[in-house]
């Protein structure tokens, strides 16, 4: 039987004393990830406003939805298909817990000071439609999104990136669009077969080309976050 020296007792202590962590693995997709659920959470908030520029019909999140597609196209292209699907249902189960937040908000009573509940109210009310909406028009397009592009991408990896991403595109945000704006309609005051029609085509049309415009900046982040990563180790 052997016996522990004193050193082996003293650096038995001092390994017992220091406290364990799980390491982080250096790379970026946490950051696309919190980036990608941000900007759902956001959008679902701002859907809720109609808008009216001269005759097109949209609502508040029309400038944020572009940059979701973009995110998500990175994702797709660099991480693949389970990583992007691990985003989408981080970003629905937030949203799910900002509605759950704001109806407990809405739920306990005001301070005699405070002369906004309706208003408050009135604003976040809305958002459970327009989370509705954005949880299926997600689930449709950011899905369908991910899966063309991945699928492409596995077929013929020669092929350019540009192929990839505006295929993927068009038929995510088709998906995206359609489901979305036939649920959320009413909740931003669209009563209206025309006015819904002119919701849908605004939609799709700019979100599109609002891809199309930005390819290039899609094409850098592409190639930094590939080389990036592929210069860390795990």
């Amino acid at each position: 039987m052997t016996k522990n020296t004193p050193q082996d007792a003293s650096r038995q202590t001092t390994g017992d004393a220091h406290a364990r962590y799980i390491p982080i693995h250096a790379g970026l997709y946490p950051i696309f990830l919190a980036a990608f659920v941000v900007v759902f959470v956001i959008s679902n908030i701002t859907a809720s406003k109609g808008v009216t520029i001269g005759p097109l019909v949209t609502d508040g999140a029309f400038f944020l939805f572009p940059i979701a597609y973009i995110i998500g196209d990175v994702l797709a292209e660099c991480y693949g298909f389970k990583a992007t699907r691990v985003a989408i249902w981080t970003g629905f189960a937030s949203a799910l817990v900002a509605v759950l937040a704001f109806y407990v908000a809405i739920w306990l009573p005001a301070a005699d000071f405070y002369e906004n509940q309706e208003a408050f109210s009135t604003v976040l009310g809305l958002v459970p439609q327009i989370v509705a909406a954005s949880l299926a028009g997600y689930a449709v397009g950011q899905l369908l999104n991910a899966w063309v592009l991945t699928t492409m991408k596995n077929r013929n990896a020669n092929a350019p990136l540009w192929q990839r991403l505006m295929g993927s595109t068009v038929v995510g945000e088709f998906g995206d669009t359609l489901v979305f704006c036939l649920i959320a309609a009413t909740a931003i005051g669209i009563s209206t077969l025309s006015d819904l029609v002119n919701y849908v085509i605004v939609g799709f049309v700019w979100k599109t080309a609002m891809e199309a415009v930005l390819l290039p900046v899609t094409y850098r982040v592409v190639a930094w976050v590939k080389k990036r990563e592929m210069r860390v180790k795990p």
